[in-house]
């Protein structure tokens, strides 16, 4: 199928920022960048007075922006318990797209924070742009139909990829992504959906959504291992990603662990990614394991007994540890996340794991850090793209319709 263009109309391309200025347009920022929040947390977090809270919100409620719900999360007050303010779908909706090596995965939520559908599909490893504009495209409409909302209210897109990109979402490396990472994709998902498209490196996104809805929550220096075909790292300091001064932080595939070892894509011996990476595991098994072809396939062995995956998974674990070390000594997370494929795993990679932190960091970093799997699973990339939409809002320009609909509020 050929494919198509969805040209943004005369308003502009589908985005949701409020104005920068007055009360309507903080509460919305605050609601779509954090989530349900009570009218006093908006309060406390804005400045504002009760009484112009109280004003703003009633306003915006009337428009149809935000709705309320039972607060039902760390009250403790007696008498009536009090109310969480949401954004409603009619302020919009965003879409996280998470493509992988083999795989398309679009979730789509509203701005307040809950996710409406998601449909992944499998591809072949040898996909181009083409294919994934026309498989992301189909993808959309189905979580559309799906939720039974109009296409016309997404207002952003987050990308996911798996590549360092800097802040433009343009690749910084010309070894570490596949080919087609280079041909700009956020732009040509732009063309193709007609709205807005940002786009980051996969693993920031996975630390991104791990930090506020998973394994990261109340965390503050977190460190995310997404490991799968690749291996990657996203860190979220003081819940903010941390992507260096050009979008290579994190990359501790790239790590070199044995100057002798296998040449990486990267053009180094020995990486992380290459002694651990999913064609690796799967590498160690195959001279008697013909049958595993995945990570997922080794890890159902490992867990039904079979004693070569068991230690392919340990030795992994003790490899990883042994190239994590060294960030904790360096960044002091209190929280480290395995996820990817290989979270999957649990504590046939995660012993082995702590146990090579134990001899290899600092025995104060080693202590104040807790060393989890994931809680969003594969989920976790699309879920953090979804967050980069509404956490990011600066990264998207407003319509004017939009605008005015904010400003008709106040």
């Amino acid at each position: 199928m050929a494919a198509t263009r969805r040209t943004p109309t005369a308003r502009g391309r589908r985005t949701l920022l409020p104005p920068a200025s007055g009360s309507a347009g903080q509460v919305v920022t605050l609601l779509r960048a954090r989530g349900p929040l009570t009218r006093a947390d908006l309060g406390a977090a804005l400045g504002l007075s009760r009484a112009t809270v109280s004003a703003t919100v009633a306003h915006l409620m009337q428009a149809g922006w935000v709705d309320e719900q039972p607060a039902t999360v760390g009250v403790t007050v007696r008498g009536r318990p009090p109310t969480q303010l949401l954004l409603t779908k009619q302020a919009g909706l965003a879409v996280g797209v998470d493509l992988g090596r083999s795989h398309a995965r679009v979730v789509l939520a509203h701005l307040g924070h809950e996710v409406l559908a998601e449909r992944v599909l499998d591809m072949d490893e040898t996909w181009r742009v083409a294919d994934a504009l026309e498989a992301v495209d189909r993808l959309v409409d189905e979580v559309v139909t799906a939720a039974g909302v109009n296409r016309d209210r997404i207002v952003g897109v987050g990308l996911g990829l798996p590549a360092p990109l800097d802040m433009s979402g343009h690749s910084t490396s010309t070894t570490i992504p596949p080919d087609w990472v280079r041909d700009d994709p956020a732009r040509a998902f732009a063309e193709r959906l007609g709205v807005s498209v940002v786009a980051d490196n996969d693993a920031n996104l996975g630390a991104l959504a791990e930090a506020r809805w998973g394994a990261g929550r109340g965390s503050t220096t977190l460190v995310y291992v997404k490991a799968s075909t690749g291996i990657g790292a996203g860190l979220v300091l003081h819940g903010h990603v941390f992507r260096g001064s050009t979008g290579t932080a994190g990359e501790i595939g790239h790590v070199t662990l044995d100057e002798d070892g296998l040449v990486c894509r990267c053009g180094s011996r020995g990486c992380l990614e290459v002694m651990v990476g999913g064609r690796a595991l799967i590498a160690q098994v195959a001279h008697h394991h013909a049958g595993i072809g995945t990570v997922p396939e080794l890890i159902a062995a490992a867990k039904t007994g079979d004693l070569a995956c068991i230690r392919v998974l340990a030795d992994a674990g003790a490899t990883l540890g042994a190239a994590l070390a060294a960030v904790l000594n360096v960044l002091n997370p209190d929280r480290v996340v395995l996820g990817g494929e290989l979270g999957a795993a649990g504590e046939l990679v995660l012993a082995s794991l702590r146990d090579r932190l134990g001899r290899h960091a600092l025995a104060s970093a080693v202590s104040s850090t807790t060393v989890v799997d994931g809680e969003l699973g594969e989920r976790a990339e699309a879920l953090g793209a979804v967050l980069l939409v509404l956490t990011e809002a600066e990264r998207f320009v407003p319509t004017s319709a939009t605008a005015r609909a904010v400003r008709r509020s106040e």
